[in-house]
């Protein structure tokens, strides 16, 4: 994880030097800051390194109780990393409706408040069934 991590820093790192550069033109060229711009290389770089930060300390703690990773250690064998990765649903269409969904509270930002607020009600309300979709019927457990 550490080298997703640094991966994730080193791109924020990259946005701060554009986004200095970018404001540095920006005001030679109109005499003032374009804020837009700005703004979106900011959040860029603060999302980079809240993820960043987050990767690295989540494998300062696994290495702390668990030791490297076999993908960070030079004698590490693919075996090692051999087993259940997690339970996935074959047949689940939630992430289909949760995807629309989402898609179409997004478009109605742009369309209406209206539209943005309908998609807002169909993501609640398609997580809640993704959600409980194994406490219903014949996948009840």
């Amino acid at each position: 994880m550490k080298t997703q991590a640094y991966l994730f820093m080193g791109i924020s790192t990259f946005f701060a030097v554009v986004a200095g550069v970018y404001m540095f033109w920006a005001r030679q060229d109109h005499g003032a800051v374009e804020w837009v711009g700005a703004t979106v290389l900011v959040v860029a770089i603060g999302f980079g390194w809240m993820m960043g930060w987050w990767l690295w300390q989540a494998a300062r703690r696994s290495e702390h109780f668990h030791g490297l990773p076999a993908e960070e250690r030079l004698d590490g064998e693919i075996a090692e990393n051999a087993g259940e990765y997690g339970f996935f649903s074959p047949y689940s269409w939630w992430p289909l409706f949760v995807a629309l969904s989402v898609a179409f509270g997004v478009v109605g930002v742009a369309v209406g408040w209206w539209m943005a607020l309908l998609g807002a009600f169909a993501i609640i309300l398609t997580t809640i069934g993704w959600v409980f979709e194994y406490y219903r019927k014949e996948f009840q457990h």
